[in-house]
């Protein structure tokens, strides 16, 4: 049956497929058999360019070609691979049967021996899924990332001079700036953000059990040590993991999932902060003509975007968490645990994707209600009292926060002139008190 976006099971291949495709070229069955046939073509010209005596005669000429085999790749290409694998019931072997009979076509059949040369399957999947990773994040994931911190620096700009009632423990507390809340987010994900440019691409690149065997018994005088952190870090653009079992032990690629459920991490408070501002009425909502806020309240318009953004990162952390507690162990040299699960390593980057993009969007319709803010303010007067008891320890004051305590701390709403009739009481100079009568709910927001 074709599969199209109301046959899906998973929502990433149906429901949200249009967010979701871009990454489809770096996680999808067809993405990976691409980036698979373009290692084991840069390795094989690679030999060429050692040389290897036996490839020595290799017509440079036809290097091009051979980079159209990837460059080129198409689905029917992946369909032809896939086919071949019904007989090979291997996936790696299926390839290296493919590339080899394009060299026929190529009419360079003769070297083809060396296609996958000295090689084992992990030697491929793990230069070729680091590769598609860092590709992917590059070109997809890392942009959105960054198109939203900046719209959130826009936002903290736009917004810098607005006071707002702070809540500690869900109590009003000391006054704030909204555009300075936005900058806890903006710092945070800066920080967050410049760790994941730290992270080295990981990839295993040494033979069946990663010694170089099969290399070194064929060529025992060629420093293959160095001719592979040269291949993978150098023409790959990776970092060649030196001392490995057959399988890349995944340390870093780990700590890359783990900077990812950080940076989902403060996104997630990012959207609860947002839905709990549209829940006290800080922000509206633009309204969009003809949508539905609730099927049964045609007041409501809901939090959606935020919702959504909140959801879809919660499921990206779940599979974040086990990739990065799981891929790391391998039993001995390898067991293939680690091979269905790298399968999935698009799927939380997909939702991921589909979070900032709700996430963006749910911003873009806030709408500061600037007048309800105000009223909070106006209705909490108690929380000038830190700044009040502050100047009166300047002053010498006795017991100046018992003073306010006992002013405050009732079920009595303080306000102006409950502060003001304090103040006149106070028994300070008389500039003192002027200074303590300029303190309002709207001044009081520190730097």
């Amino acid at each position: 049956m074709h599969l199209d976006s109301l046959s899906a099971i998973s929502p990433i291949d149906g429901r949200y497929w249009q967010q979701a495709s871009h990454l489809s070229p770096y996680f999808s069955e067809k993405g990976l058999i691409y980036f698979r046939t373009r290692v084991e073509i840069e390795y094989f010209i690679a030999l060429c360019e050692l040389p290897l005596p036996q490839l020595a005669d290799f017509p440079k000429e036809k290097y091009n070609d051979l980079r159209k085999l990837y460059e080129n790749f198409s689905i029917e290409d992946a369909r032809q691979i896939k086919d071949i694998e019904k007989t090979t019931n291997h996936d790696i072997k299926a390839l290296e049967y493919y590339i080899k009979s394009r060299m026929e076509s190529l009419e360079v059949e003769n070297f083809s021996e060396f296609i996958h040369f000295g090689l084992t399957s992990q030697d491929i999947n793990n230069t070729a899924i680091p590769l598609s990773l860092k590709e992917g994040l590059e070109k997809e994931i890392k942009p959105v990332l960054n198109n939203l911190h900046q719209k959130l620096l826009n936002l903290a700009s736009q917004w810098t001079s607005i006071p707002m009632l702070a809540y500690t423990h869900g109590q009003p507390a000391s006054p704030t700036r909204l555009g300075k809340e936005i900058m806890v987010f903006c710092e945070r994900l800066q920080k967050q953000l410049a760790l994941l440019e730290q992270i080295p691409y990981a990839a295993k690149f040494g033979g069946a059990t990663g010694n170089f065997n099969a290399h070194t018994v064929a060529y025992p005088h060629i420093d293959w040590v160095n001719f592979a952190d040269y291949f993978v870090n150098t023409i790959l653009g990776l970092s060649r993991s030196r001392y490995t079992t057959q399988i890349e032990h995944y340390d870093f690629l780990a700590t890359l999932f783990d900077n990812l459920k950080r940076i989902n991490t403060i996104l997630i408070d990012l959207n609860r902060d947002m839905w709990q501002y549209i829940s006290m009425g800080y922000f509206k909502q633009a309204i969009k003509k003809g949508e539905i806020g609730s099927s049964a309240m045609p007041h409501k318009v809901n939090p959606i975007d935020f919702e959504n953004s909140e959801g879809n990162l919660g499921i990206a952390n779940a599979l974040l968490e086990h990739l990065s507690a799981k891929l790391p162990i391998s039993r001995l040299q390898r067991d293939l645990t680690d091979s269905t699960v790298l399968r999935n390593i698009g799927v939380p980057l997909a939702h991921i994707l589909i979070a900032c993009q709700s996430l963006l969007k749910g911003l873009g319709k806030l709408e500061i209600n600037v007048a309800k803010m105000s009223e909070d303010l106006e209705n909490n007067w108690a929380v000038v009292a830190e700044g009040i008891q502050t100047i009166l320890r300047r002053e010498g004051y006795p017991k100046p926060y018992e003073a306010l305590k006992e002013l405050t701390r009732t079920n009595d709403k303080i306000t102006f002139p409950a502060i003001t009739n304090f103040i006149n009481t106070l028994a300070v100079s008389d500039e003192v008190k002027e200074e303590l009568r300029l303190i309002t709910p709207f001044n009081y927001t520190g730097l």
